[in-house]
């Protein structure tokens, strides 16, 4: 059995896992709840499928760093954005208001390319491109699928008129 660190109360534990509103954190904050109720590692590993090393190495960080060590540490790591900043955000969703050189719609390696000229680089990820739109706030938007069955618009037309006669009994 592991022995966690009196940071917080069984309590508060089990209201961080149930409260979170991140999936990771809030899986750290389970476990840890586990383990201050007295559920042996082997069990916790079971219940959470997560291997009994990273609970053990959870737990030790929580027990030295309380619960800011718990979560997505990568989300705080201090370093600022190098590429997304929010200057080149801003020429982006001014840029965005227009259509692409090329016509269309915007994608996201459109976006890459645009981000690359911007920065004076070679070639940048559609990834990026992809997180710049979502950063700007922009969705998927894409027309609905054609059922390649469905009549052309002459055939459909013709069906029109056919059921127009039909129910009038006029041909």
């Amino acid at each position: 059995m592991a022995t966690i660190a009196a940071h917080l109360s069984v309590d508060a534990l089990r209201e961080r896992y149930v409260s979170s509103s991140n999936a990771r954190e809030a899986r750290h904050f389970h476990a840890i709840w586990l383990l201050a109720k007295g559920h042996t590692l082997g069990d916790v590993a079971e219940m959470t499928s997560f291997g009994q090393r990273w609970i053990e190495q959870l737990a030790a960080r929580y027990n030295a760093e309380g619960p800011e060590s718990l979560g997505d540490l990568r989300r705080r790591n201090g370093s600022s954005a190098r590429v997304l900043k929010p200057e080149l955000l801003d020429k982006l969703r001014l840029r965005l208001k227009e259509p692409p050189d090329d016509g269309g719609l915007w994608t996201s390696g459109k976006v890459a390319a645009f981000l690359a000229r911007e920065l004076g680089l070679e070639k940048v990820a559609a990834q990026r491109g992809w997180e710049a739109l979502k950063a700007c706030g922009m969705s998927i938007q894409a027309p609905r699928p054609k059922n390649p069955k469905s009549a052309s618009p002459q055939e459909a037309n013709g069906r029109r008129r056919m059921a127009i006669t039909a129910s009038t009994g006029f041909t």
